[in-house]
């Protein structure tokens, strides 16, 4: 489940709140154990998401680095050229 998230700190351009949300999302699912919550846990859910999304956009506007920017073509890449070597027969 929490593959799914991703390094989001030192990007040209920055991180997108969908890309954080999606994030948050991953980890409040890990949390809680639900891919989906019930009606009954939904609001709690939900309201956890909203929490996590504000708190990670407060910690990622707040880092600093001197590394220079990474490129989201050449991580990608580099992503897959590290699949390709770990799921190859």
């Amino acid at each position: 489940m929490c593959r799914s998230i991703k390094t989001l700190h030192n990007f040209t351009p920055s991180a997108t709140d969908e890309e954080i949300r999606a994030s948050s999302l991953q980890f409040v699912r890990k949390l809680s154990g639900f891919t989906k919550p019930s009606k009954a846990n939904e609001h709690a859910f939900t309201h956890a998401v909203d929490q996590v999304v504000q708190a990670a956009r407060q910690l990622l506007d707040s880092l600093v680095t001197t590394a220079p920017p990474r490129d989201r073509d050449v991580e990608a890449a580099t992503a897959r050229a590290k699949a390709v070597g770990r799921f190859s027969s």
